[in-house]
């Protein structure tokens, strides 16, 4: 393993074996900025319909490295660091808006769309005195540039010129569920975003978690939205390293151990005061209710009944993180669509009926576990290995797989 790494011990378990000092450890966490976020992946940074018209752009983060997102004059996409070469200030303060240049505020450098440097304020200083050196060149010093790519009208970008093309990247099984959730002209509804006290893996391991998605989710359960006795499954991706759960609604099989006796999270006789909550219609011809879709490291494709959705977990420190959200619709939505998707996304975000308690376990796993590094989780469910199954969701294999692509980076 890495160097950094010496403070904590990978047991021979492999990656169904991870020792708790992964989420607390400093010099893991910057080896991750380097190794993972700065390595051969691709990251979302945003939508492509964010930005429709040259000069628009907003700022986002690659791990915790601050970026540009921005349409040229031609209306190309760029992701540009955003960093002064200068002295290193944030060129970009605000979350979005339309600039025909990048222009620093500390010291007036200037800055195409394309992040070349155009000019420097007092260049040549004043009256002959002061000023640049005269071999100075402003064509090696522009802002940083990463190679980006889009799928679906996500923007990607990396660091790496050893990371593969987005599309091989993705893989093809990822792909299809991308093409199946936004292959129509997708509408932003809204945004949120919430702070979390844990490590970002905490969270992503959450999300690849469908083993608790009934257990932990009261309204998920007792409301039938999502029970491990539907049809449903793992598809991975040729490594292991993104997933998507799914499962369909209408197949639920009474099975008894969904009772309020055997689980906390269901509760007998609970009705809904406002049942348009969870009315809807079929989605998708193949009748997937429920998709959670990961890409390696730190992104997710949500569908949940016709709450359609993004997310964006982000590093914040080896302790906390940022959870960005993106709630969508489709551009040929009916208002009455429009509106229902509006209602149903009330289940996700923040205070959402169903993921207010992953914004939570996350900060209790980091204060249980803090103090034994050593120590390690179990993530056997399901068995030991990574492959894909249709058979039920009651494993832990997408979460393996997430740890397969962490060793795999963070190995030297």
């Amino acid at each position: 393993m890495s160097e950094t790494q010496h403070a904590v011990r990978w047991p021979d378990g492999g990656v169904s074996r991870v020792p708790y000092g992964v989420y607390t450890d400093p010099d893991i966490y910057e080896e991750e900025q380097r190794r993972i976020f700065r390595g051969p992946v691709w990251s979302f940074v945003g939508l492509s319909h964010e930005i429709p018209e040259p000069g628009d752009y907003r700022t986002a983060y690659i791990g915790d490295t601050p970026v540009i997102v921005l349409r040229n004059l031609e209306g190309e996409i760029r992701v540009l660091v955003n960093r002064c070469s200068h002295r290193g200030n944030l060129v970009c303060i605000a979350k979005a808006g339309k600039a025909e240049n990048l222009t620093c505020v500390y010291h007036n450098w200037r800055y195409d769309l394309d992040g070349n440097l155009d000019s420097v304020a007092f260049g040549k200083g004043i009256g002959r005195a002061g000023g640049m050196p005269a071999d100075f060149d402003t064509a090696k010093h522009g802002l940083e540039r990463l190679r980006a790519e889009t799928w679906g009208g996500l923007v990607f970008a990396t660091f790496s010129e050893d990371a593969p093309p987005l599309g091989e990247f993705l893989g093809a099984e990822m792909r299809a569920n991308i093409d199946r959730v936004l292959g129509r002209e997708i509408v932003l509804l809204g945004t949120y975003n919430q702070f979390m006290p844990n490590n970002w893996k905490l969270y992503m391991e959450n999300v690849r978690d469908s083993y608790h998605a009934s257990i932990l989710h009261m309204f998920q359960a007792t409301f039938r939205i999502n029970r491990l006795s539907m049809k449903g499954g793992i598809r991975l991706s040729d490594r292991g390293w993104h997933h998507v759960s799914y499962s369909v609604a209408e197949t639920d099989r009474e099975e008894q151990q969904y009772n309020s006796k055997r689980l906390l999270s269901v509760k007998d006789g609970y009705l809904l005061a406002d049942p348009s909550l969870v009315d809807g219609w079929r989605e998708f011809d193949c009748g997937t209710t429920l998709a959670i879709q990961s890409i390696y490291p730190n992104f997710v494709v949500q569908q949940i009944y016709n709450s359609i959705a993004l997310r964006l977990c982000l590093p914040k420190g080896p302790e906390e993180c940022e959870l960005m959200w993106w709630i969508l619709g489709y551009a040929d939505d009916s208002d009455e669509e429009r509106e229902a998707r509006i209602r149903q996304s009330n289940l996700v975000g923040p205070g959402g009926l169903i993921s207010m308690e992953d914004g939570v376990v996350g900060g209790w796993v980091q204060r249980g576990s803090k103090r034994d590094p050593e120590k390690t989780t179990i993530v056997e469910m399901g068995g030991r290995d990574v492959a894909p199954t249709d058979e039920g969701r009651a494993t832990e294999v997408s979460i393996r797989g997430f740890w397969r692509g962490y060793r795999d980076l963070m190995s030297v």
